[in-house]
């Protein structure tokens, strides 16, 4: 959000012809309206001027006769998803700001959101999997190819990255390669760089990585090419930076159920007994921000899966992170739960 939705803020009692002004001169085709306390008192759009020329309204008219004065806001520092989800459920273009008083604090717009800011990082896809839990779908398919929505699961997860600001990909392929790079090519589709590493055996989640001949000097977002997601990546890689880590790996919470009541004891006395307890674990997500200095550790053509590196690199030392995700998050691996995202609207 920058500072140009200052040049849109007037006074109840300016008139309608300023505020006109304002949505020609300002590009943001938006008036907000603030009282003597910095308070937001309504909002002007394109349509309420349109509207308000219908009526044959005079120029001269104060603009508090025409605005909206109860619009759709949001307090300041909420996160790109809600607002975003909150545009699209109310086909709006733009949201002011306020803050706890409702004191006016900026103005977040529909275009900014899907631009996104630009990030550099190389975003690398295993996309080679063989897909054997949903044979026969991929029996001449691969997984990640497979549709969901309308579209192959592997451009979902592309357009998820382009809408975020990433431009660099590579994706890892394997099993019916050509598949992958008949559809998506060199990336010039969707505005963005596609190189591919092709694997001639299976080298796990983690061994791929070392195919990486020019990763660059930023970290890595690396993700598993079966996996629907709304996680915010950007949110994921300022993470990383803060803690300082070599490798973070999405987590998300999954709760096991015991089916039974679980009895405590000490030799033949029991000490205590609970119905059914729910036992809470965070599980890998596929989601996995990994430094420059790690991609060196690894060397094909050994195999590697991605949860011997991690404890590798914890047993020598480094620092590992986890980041948990509270987002839509679907790991399309089984029959199930690819008939699950089929359904779902999170892709």
């Amino acid at each position: 959000m920058d500072l140009a939705w200052k040049s849109t803020v007037i006074a109840p009692h300016d008139s309608v012809e300023t505020a006109l002004r304002v949505l020609d001169a300002g590009g943001l085709r938006i008036a907000m309206v603030i009282d003597g306390n910095g308070c937001l008192a309504g909002l002007v759009t394109d349509g309420d001027i349109r509207r308000a020329l219908l009526r044959r309204i005079d120029f001269s008219t104060p603009v508090s006769e025409v605005m909206n004065p109860r619009p759709i806001v949001a307090r300041v520092g909420a996160n790109r998803d809600s607002l975003r989800s909150l545009m699209e459920q109310h086909s709006l273009l733009h949201v002011p700001l306020v803050d706890e008083h409702g004191r006016l604090a900026g103005l977040e717009t529909l275009r900014e959101l899907l631009q996104g800011e630009r990030r550099d990082n190389l975003v690398f896809i295993m996309a080679g999997g063989l897909g054997t839990r949903l044979r026969p779908l991929t029996d001449d398919c691969p997984k990640p190819m497979l549709p969901v929505g309308g579209k192959p699961i592997l451009e979902s997860i592309l357009d998820s990255f382009v809408e975020a600001g990433f431009n660099r990909f590579c994706f890892s392929v394997h099993y019916k390669p050509e598949r992958i790079r008949k559809h998506f090519g060199d990336g010039s589709r969707w505005g963005v760089t596609i190189n591919y590493v092709e694997e001639e055996t299976p080298l796990g989640t983690g061994g791929a990585l070392g195919l990486l001949k020019e990763p660059g000097d930023l970290p890595v977002l690396m993700m598993n090419g079966d996996v629907l997601t709304r996680l915010d990546f950007g949110a994921l890689l300022d993470f990383h930076r803060v803690q300082d880590s070599e490798l973070t790996l999405s987590v998300r919470e999954y709760d096991m159920q015991v089916p039974f009541g679980v009895v405590e004891g000490e030799g033949s006395s029991v000490t205590g007994i609970t119905e059914k307890p729910v036992h809470r674990f965070f599980v890998n997500a596929g989601v996995y921000v990994v430094s420059p200095k790690v991609i060196a550790l690894v060397h094909p053509p050994r195999r590697l899966d991605m949860p011997d590196l991690v404890q590798t690199l914890i047993d020598d030392g480094y620092r590992v992170s986890m980041f948990p995700i509270h987002e839509y998050w679907l790991d399309v691996g089984r029959m199930e739960d690819f008939e699950r995202a089929q359904g779902s609207t999170g892709a």
